[in-house]
């Protein structure tokens, strides 16, 4: 199973492509802050039908306060929000899909990444 990340999902829906997946509610809001208020409820429950949405639990919380300790014991920067995504990813065991480079500094903390 996959997570896809919000700079997939928007090369996606630039092609008119809509997989089935998983998507972290941080994408979910990265996606519709970009859309013009007159359609986002429209965009956001079509959103919601294609993928299921991946909430911030417990689990997800847990996981990024670990991954952010550890990275910061590495002197690694990323942003909270690519770090709440790889979180969700790490905590329900999904292959995170990106075409952010910048993601491939977590394979060593137990993320599977896959670059598209």
């Amino acid at each position: 199973m996959k997570l896809v990340d919000t700079s997939i999902l928007i090369e996606w829906l630039r092609r008119g492509e809509l997989r089935e997946g998983h998507i972290s509610i941080i994408t979910l809001i990265e996606i519709l802050r970009g859309v013009p208020a007159h359609k986002r409820r429209e965009v956001k429950l079509a959103l919601e039908e294609i993928y299921t949405i991946i909430p911030l639990d417990n689990e997800v919380i847990q996981e990024y306060c670990n991954l952010y300790e550890a990275l910061k014991r590495r002197g690694i920067k990323i942003s909270d929000a690519d770090l709440l995504i790889a979180a969700s990813a790490k905590a329900k065991n999904l292959t995170l899909v990106t075409a952010d480079k910048g993601f491939e500094l977590l394979r060593g903390f137990g993320i599977k990444i896959e670059i598209e």
